[in-house]
């Protein structure tokens, strides 16, 4: 299980989340939303420090997480964090 971002979802978090070296960006099931891995939830994230992180990626010193309790939601699959060029946004990809 890994977590990827791609060059252009990065840029984008980095903007809207006014992200710096040294930050931390977590990933996590939330109860809700329009997610496609399990009914009923969907993918959330926060700026947050980790508390028992997982699975850890670095890009340019920022760091994205997912915490042990939660990666009952990716299934042992690899998160794919990519960019919707239409929708301005980035998109979830759990493979």
């Amino acid at each position: 299980m890994e977590i990827v971002i791609k060059p252009k979802a990065f840029e984008w978090y980095k903007e809207e989340l006014n992200l710096r070296q040294g930050d931390f960006v977590r990933f996590f099931p939330r109860y809700g939303g329009c997610g496609t891995v399990h009914a009923g939830f969907s993918l959330g994230i926060d700026k947050e420090t980790p508390l028992d992180a997982k699975v850890v990626t670095t890009v340019d010193g920022v760091t994205f997480f997912i915490e042990e309790r939660d990666t009952w939601y990716f299934d042992g699959r690899h998160l794919v964090v990519d960019f919707n060029e239409q929708a301005a946004e980035p998109v979830f990809h759990v493979q």
